[in-house]
């Protein structure tokens, strides 16, 4: 190949390559500004207080209450999510996120406000001596790390107000109006999640766990299935009430002892509430799509309708996007990516 043509080519190639742009002064990725998304006609007028009061005020019942962690791995992502809600909401002006950071909580409140200038949110701190000594060493480094524990500490960390909470991951995108999943009913459960009793349940936790009548007694009377974490409905009221934070942190505890389990923070959820779970319809959460926790390889959609895609799993689409060795079901999630990209031969 000729010098010339050599030449010809790569400047082809640049062309075509698109960069994240990066902040200069917070290092974090830059995004576009999100349109303004307003109320329809049919959503009650309603108002929300951000800043815990010296006193308690009563639970608003026309705010949907959303609970995302926001860090600067999994920034973009969340970005992406919070957009996707915005977007499918029939209410978008009555949601509330409350976003849990352990660090760069400036840096990040400053992207928030920059991409949604329009959002109702709370950064709260997750202070990471809650998890000092519980957490133990899983398949993946990215379930060890504090923030991904912060879903067990919500009712503690949300103000008294917020009665109830739906918890999202990081790499999901809603396709749907996340209000039909807030107003499903939990009866006397503490949890809702969609349930997955085709799985082996068993497979969650090791040898040592079920030859241990006393581990094993957890769920006698019970008929426990697996549930994703990442997508939750929680009463606050019945959590708090119940102490379930410090039933969670006891089986961290054991873990630490006996290693029970291999799989970050799903098993204690698992311990807790298998079996005591109302099941919420499949699809709200098309989870898996990132792949197995070890080779992240393309899975496709499981059958029957999709509210909710999740990228659970090791395969992130933002990365294999990148790297433009995309599963095809990636491409449902790019239109939500807000990232602002730069060509390498672009001016500005």
């Amino acid at each position: 190949m000729s010098p010339i043509l050599r030449l010809f080519l790569l400047v082809q190639l640049l062309s075509i390559l698109h960069f994240p742009v990066i902040s200069a002064t917070t290092n974090l990725p830059l995004f576009q500004e999100a349109p303004a998304f307003r109320n329809g006609r049919n959503c009650p007028k309603t108002s929300w207080l951000p800043h815990h009061r010296p006193q308690p005020y009563p639970p608003n019942p026309n705010l949907i209450h959303i609970a995302m962690t926001l860090d600067a791995t999994y920034l973009r992502g969340s970005i992406a999510g919070v957009f996707s809600v915005l977007h499918h909401a029939s209410c978008p002006e009555n949601t509330v996120f409350h976003f849990f950071a352990t660090h760069r909580r400036p840096e990040l409140r400053r992207t928030i406000l920059t991409t949604f200038p329009y959002l109702n949110f709370q950064l709260h701190h997750f202070d990471t001596s809650l998890v000092r000594g519980k957490i133990s060493s899983s398949i993946r480094r990215a379930l060890d790390q504090p923030l991904n524990y912060a879903r067990i500490y919500l009712a503690d960390l949300l103000p008294a107000s917020v009665d109830r909470i739906i918890y999202f991951d990081s790499d999901l995108i809603v396709v749907d109006d996340v209000a039909k999943l807030w107003r499903i009913d939990l009866g006397p459960h503490v949890l809702g999640a969609p349930e997955y009793c085709h799985a082996n349940f068993t497979s969650y936790f090791t040898d040592k766990f079920w030859s241990n009548p006393a581990f094993t007694s957890s769920f006698r009377g019970l008929d426990p299935c697996y549930f994703n974490t990442g997508v939750m409905v929680i009463d606050l009221r019945k959590w708090r009430a119940g102490k379930y934070t410090e039933k969670l942190e006891y089986w961290m505890r054991v873990q630490k002892r006996y290693r029970i389990y291999e799989l970050g923070s799903l098993p204690p959820f698992l311990l807790v509430f298998g079996g005591d779970v109302e099941g919420v319809q499949h699809r709200w959460n098309q989870h898996g799509l990132g792949g197995d926790n070890v080779e992240g390889l393309c899975r496709d959609l499981h059958p029957g309708p999709v509210s909710l895609l999740h990228w659970s799993g090791k395969g992130k689409p933002w990365l294999r996007l990148d790297s433009k060795r995309q599963c095809p079901l990636d491409s449902l999630w790019a239109p939500y990516d807000l990232l602002r990209h730069v060509s390498l031969l672009s001016d500005s």
